[in-house]
Formats: structure tokens, C-alpha cells, sequence
């Protein structure tokens, strides 16, 4: 079919706005990567712009060196993978008698459940009950509070009323209940926006920087992102100047927005390793329930 003038017009400016976003979303990654990898003098220069200049890998090797960050590190992976598999299991939970039609609280749980994401108890309320429930400077403070996402609950509700009502029925015919139709059936059938959820979850985790603000002052227990904070914000040059096993002159020659951004690279560098194996699961889902009929 052949493209009028109007149908050439609209698809340039489509790719046009493709590309500026593209651009603009990027270049603030591959800048940080550039400099993370480039030589002191063309950063204090400030030469550096769209690749790495004087390849320098000492500001990787400071910051490998420092025993805080794979502290934080491990905190935040265990925050995550713990963190994750308890928000699914609970989301299937919550959100399988939801989508079933002869549930009995179904529209009342659904109302309250919608209320949550409008009105909340406030920060304050919120803080005295944690604090209460003995869960300051703990691990489980990072997962419990956080246990279920309402918008996550809707798209999995979403998800299991998705699946043919004939399927439960022929199995219940064969005699499961309604644990056996979720582990066997429900669950099986919606992976790809398991999948989805997961990924939402696990990021989620990752990025978690304001609760374990609030709740978690001991040092040994805070999160990636709370390094971060104190790296970037409050005292960037502490990885140079603890950083053992290398000489002094060497630390210090180190530049201190290098070991900022090297900070950067490392802390996102797990997150952007991972989403390429499930991202076919996630185009999957986020089209959940696009199309009907």
C-alpha cells in the first residue's frame, strides 16, 4: 500500500520524537559510564562526553576495595530476592479469591482494597505502628510493611479472571479444590504477568531508599541506596580515603565525581543485567487485557 504525503510526514515525526527520547533518556547513563571509565585529567578537564577518554579503571578498583558497599550490597540483594518471592506469593493469595465470581466478599474486599490506594493512615501513624510491632532496625521491616501492592493485586486479579471459567470447572469435575485450581492451574496460565509483577517488585526493592531511611539506622542493615546517598550527598570522598589496599597518592589521584558515578554504574548495573532474560514476559503482560473480544 502506498504511504501518502500526510502518512511520510506523521512516521518522521514519529521517529524524530522516538530518537530525542532516546537520546535524552541515554546519554545521562552513557555520560556516567564515560566518566566512570575515563582518566582524572579528562575529567577535571571536562572533556569527556560521548565515550570514555584515557580508559582508567582505578576509580572501579577504589570502590571494589571498600568493604561498605558489598555490605550494602548484600543487604540489598537479600531485601530483594526475600522481598520479591514474599510480595507474589502473597499477590496470588490475595488476589485469586478476588477473581472468583462466587466469592462472597468480593465486592466488599475489591472496595477496600481500591480505598487503600486513595487514603492512607499518614507518615507519622504509620512510624508509631512499625515502631510499635517491633520491627525498627530490622531486616523484616524492609518486606512485611511493604508485603502487598494494591495496583499489583488488580493486574493479577485482572490476570485470573483472564482464564477460562470451563478450565476450573473441569477441574473441579476431577476433584481439585481451590488450592490445587491456583498452584496447578490459575498460576501456570498468567506467568508471563507474574512475570511483570515480578520485575515491578524486584526493582521496587532495589530502589527502596525511603523506608529504610525511616526504619533502618544501623548501619550494618541499610540498603545500596542509602550507600549511595552517603556517597553522592554527604561524604564522597570516604571510599578514597578507606580504601586500604591501595597507596594513598593513588586513592586521593582518584577523581571524587569518578567515584560518585563509578557508585552509580555498579549500583545499577545488576537491575540492567537482569530485565533482558524476562523481557519477553514483560511485553506479555503489560498487554494484559489490552485487546478484547
Amino acid at each position: 500500500m502506498k504511504k501518502t504525503t500526510s502518512d511520510i510526514s506523521f512516521y518522521f515525526l514519529v521517529y524524530l520524537m522516538v530518537i530525542f527520547a532516546l537520546i535524552v533518556t541515554l546519554y545521562p547513563f552513557l555520560y556516567i559510564v564515560n566518566v566512570s571509565l575515563s582518566s582524572v585529567d579528562a575529567i577535571n578537564r571536562k572533556i569527556v562526553n560521548f565515550y570514555p577518554i584515557g580508559i582508567n579503571l582505578n576509580g572501579y578498583l577504589t570502590v571494589i576495595k571498600y568493604p561498605a558497599i558489598w555490605t550494602a550490597y548484600y543487604n540489598t540483594v537479600w531485601y530483594t530476592v526475600i522481598g520479591t518471592i514474599f510480595n507474589i506469593v502473597a499477590t496470588c493469595i490475595a488476589a485469586y479469591p478476588l477473581s472468583r465470581k462466587n466469592f462472597f466478599l468480593r465486592k466488599q474486599l475489591n472496595f477496600f482494597i481500591a480505598f487503600t490506594m486513595y487514603f492512607s493512615g499518614g507518615l507519622i501513624p504509620y512510624y508509631v505502628l512499625i515502631s510499635k510491632l517491633g520491627l525498627y532496625n530490622s531486616r523484616w521491616v524492609m518486606v512485611i510493611p511493604v508485603l502487598l501492592s494494591t495496583f499489583n493485586v488488580m493486574i493479577c486479579r485482572s490476570a485470573f479472571e483472564g482464564v477460562s471459567e470451563e478450565v476450573f470447572e473441569s477441574a473441579k469435575i476431577d476433584g481439585a479444590n481451590d488450592f490445587k485450581l491456583l498452584i496447578r492451574i490459575a498460576i501456570p496460565l498468567i506467568k508471563p504477568t507474574l512475570a511483570v509483577l515480578t520485575l515491578y517488585y524486584a526493582v521496587s526493592h532495589w530502589n527502596e531508599f525511603f523506608g529504610a531511611l525511616l526504619f533502618l539506622g544501623k548501619t550494618e542493615l541499610q540498603p545500596l541506596q542509602i550507600f549511595l546517598r552517603r556517597i553522592l550527598v554527604m561524604a564522597s570522598t570516604e571510599v578514597m580515603q578507606s580504601a586500604g589496599s591501595l597507596t594513598a597518592v593513588s586513592a586521593m589521584a582518584t577523581s571524587t565525581l569518578q567515584i560518585r558515578y563509578v557508585c552509580i554504574v555498579v549500583a545499577v548495573l545488576p537491575i540492567i543485567m537482569v530485565y533482558p532474560f524476562i523481557q519477553k514476559y514483560f511485553v506479555k503482560g503489560i498487554m494484559l487485557g489490552a485487546v478484547k473480544g
